[in-house]
């Protein structure tokens, strides 16, 4: 193989110089990007998000993206505070693109937690009210499991488990940002929009563009055609074909007539079908990057040996394009975060963890929770991977890998509890990985340091754990949560035990052919990703990824349509002007992911002061007499 060079190695000193402004860009050192004004700011917009993430939790089970929404408040705060002191007569600070992202991180990471936390899913799932529900005569369903919500033993077990998903992936910054250059949407979208607010001519781009518009179609823009192509393939097979196949088979394969969240029907098919096609896609990747860095390091010294230098000549515009992305590289490169202090950091955590779980939940034993944390490191880069690809968190399917495992080992006696908690370590590692990542990808946009990243990180977290069990509380004991009579029903709560029990008697009790149709698919997705590296680029580049297929597998496909509509856009966008396409499809998304993603705030404020709108539209057929 010959060795492939996709930019200058030596540019011009006049040439970068020239024209690049965000060379000449002062970078504040990453001490500097971390104010006590920001977090403040952060702790009280954590607060507003995790209430909102709580009611969405609650009530539909889903939670959008709001990374936007973090960064635009953050700006609005801030802002409005140093243009109130500096009217007074006081002397402020700056207010930076790199401080907003900070708080921005610091925002997330708290009311991620809200979600990770198992608010909605299986800390409910362990109380009596579900319990109760699902039937004291269901079998499998014993009064032993049961542990009701507090805010003590809530709070500690986030403290004691959401800080590993921080050490787990922070040595493959680089390769998933640089390497792999994976998209994050919505990282991606939060950046430009906090450039804009920070530059003039990135406001005017930004205030023309925003719209308060799907966010699939905006991802369609920002992700690559394969990613698109890939959902859509995904949904094609999943809900065209094998639904419908497997759906014929009622009665025969699985007992007809099941609810549609029921493990034991079609749902047991498509969380058990999309989570192989995930994990051969991930762990194939994971296993590439392995040894690709092995084979980097036993060569280091003979690559730099043999390292060709290629002179060329480039014009005023590539010069800026090529400056500016060094510019980022070096930045984000600059402040590195040993390996060592990550490796030794996630070990740390793992050994208090592994010690003090079993103190909270008896019956998830210490060496059941060490296998936990030695596994979880592989399944936070297939979450945060799949991330970058379709900016989906598939958090809690991770999770349910983890019940089922911990579940069907424990058995009989505890095996529901077990899970449900087992549930709760994964998912808290993922998730708050695949956060990170998508922080890392919005700071490397906007000239943030990863050390300020890394920090801000650990500080909202923190602020999540003190934060999320405490407004979670709030609707604990002001509504009756859990109940199908009231506002609050936690519809994931049931579906979280029910699965607990269902591990319990093992892969036996899967519907017919779902272990052999999952097998399928897992050695597929590892063939399909074989096929895509051996196969000569004009060729891979039409091969799906396994991993963007899987989505839709489980999600559904609606959204798929949306992203495919947005590259359509862009495809005929640049066939027609490839220059004005790469200058703004960027900017166009990121309005759609925007506005969408702006609107969920004041629309979920609303729904908590219950307020309905004043419209309503329904379709349906025409009545005719």
């Amino acid at each position: 193989m010959g060795t492939e060079i996709s930019e200058p190695l030596i540019l011009d000193k006049e040439s970068i110089d020239d024209g690049a402004g965000i060379e000449s860009e002062l970078v504040p050192e990453w001490k500097d990007q971390i104010t006590i004004r920001g977090l403040v700011v952060s702790a009280l917009l954590g607060t507003l998000f995790c209430i909102i993430t709580h009611k969405l939790n609650l009530t539909v089970g889903i939670i959008p993206s709001l990374n936007v929404g973090a960064g635009l408040l953050g700006f609005f705060f801030v802002k409005s505070w140093t243009g109130f002191l500096t009217k007074l007569g006081f002397q402020v600070s700056p207010f930076t693109k790199q401080e907003n992202t900070v708080i921005q991180t610091c925002v997330v990471a708290c009311y991620g937690l809200a979600f990770s936390g198992g608010f909605g899913s299986y800390i409910i799932a362990m109380d009596e009210r579900t319990y109760k529900l699902i039937g004291a005569d269901y079998p499998g369903n014993r009064a032993e499991d049961i542990k009701n919500p507090g805010l003590g033993w809530m709070t500690g077990f986030l403290f004691v488990v959401s800080f590993l998903g921080l050490f787990s992936l922070t040595p493959l910054r680089k390769v998933m940002v640089l390497d792999y250059k994976l998209t994050y949407p919505s990282g991606t979208a939060t950046a430009m929009l906090i450039n804009s607010f920070h530059t003039h001519s990135g406001a005017e781009l930004a205030g023309f563009y925003f719209d308060f518009s799907p966010t699939y179609v905006g991802c369609g823009l920002i992700c690559p055609h394969i990613v698109n192509c890939s959902v859509l393939l995904g949904a094609i097979i999943s809900w065209g074909f094998l639904w419908p196949f497997i759906s014929a088979h009622a009665g025969d394969w699985y007992p007809s007539g099941l609810e549609s969240n029921n493990f034991k029907g079609l749902y047991g098919y498509k969380v058990f079908i999309a989570i192989a096609l995930i994990l051969g896609d991930g762990l194939y990747n994971l296993i590439k990057i392995i040894y690709i860095s092995a084979k980097e390091m036993c060569n280091k010294s003979t690559k730099q040996s043999k390292l060709p230098i290629v002179n060329e000549v480039i014009d005023n515009e590539s010069s800026k394009v090529l400056a500016e992305q060094r510019k980022r590289d070096d930045i984000f490169l600059k402040d590195r975060i040993p390996t060592w202090f990550a490796a030794s950091g996630y070990v740390a955590l793992a050994a208090i963890s592994t010690a003090t779980i079993p103190i909270i939940f008896p019956p998830l034993k210490w060496y059941l929770v060490l296998v936990s944390y030695i596994i979880a490191p592989a399944l936070a880069f297939c979450n945060s991977y799949g991330t970058g690809l379709t900016d989906w968190s598939l958090s809690s399917t991770y999770g349910k890998i983890g019940l089922f495992i911990i579940a069907s080992l424990v058995g009989s006696d505890g095996g529901v509890m077990a899970g449900l908690a087992a549930c709760g370590v994964m998912m808290s590692i993922v998730s708050t990985a695949a956060d990170l990542m998508q922080d890392f990808k919005t700071g490397y946009l906007t000239l943030s340091s990863a050390k300020s990243m890394f920090v801000s990180q650990l500080l909202g977290t923190a602020m999540g754990c003190v934060i999320a069990p405490l407004t979670f509380w709030m609707f604990w004991t002001a509504f009756e949560v859990g109940s199908p009579d009231g506002p609050y029903k936690a519809p994931y709560a049931v579906i979280f035990r029910e699965m607990a029990i269902l591990g319990i008697e093992g892969f036996s009790e899967l519907p017919k052919h779902c272990l052999a149709l999952c097998f399928g698919f897992f050695i597929g997705a590892v063939l399909v990703n074989l096929l895509r590296d051996v196969t000569p680029k004009e060729i891979s580049q039409f091969i799906p990824i396994p991993m963007a297929m899987a989505v839709p597998f489980y999600i559904g496909a609606y959204f798929a349509v949306d992203m495919f509509v947005g590259t359509v856009i862009l495809f005929i966008w640049e066939r027609i002007n490839q220059k004005e396409a790469e200058d703004y499809a960027g900017a166009v998304a990121s309005g759609l992911i925007c506005g969408d993603g702006i609107w969920t705030i004041p629309s979920a404020i609303l729904s908590i002061l219950r307020v309905n709108p004043p419209i309503c539209m329904y379709f349906g057929p025409s009545l005719r007499s």
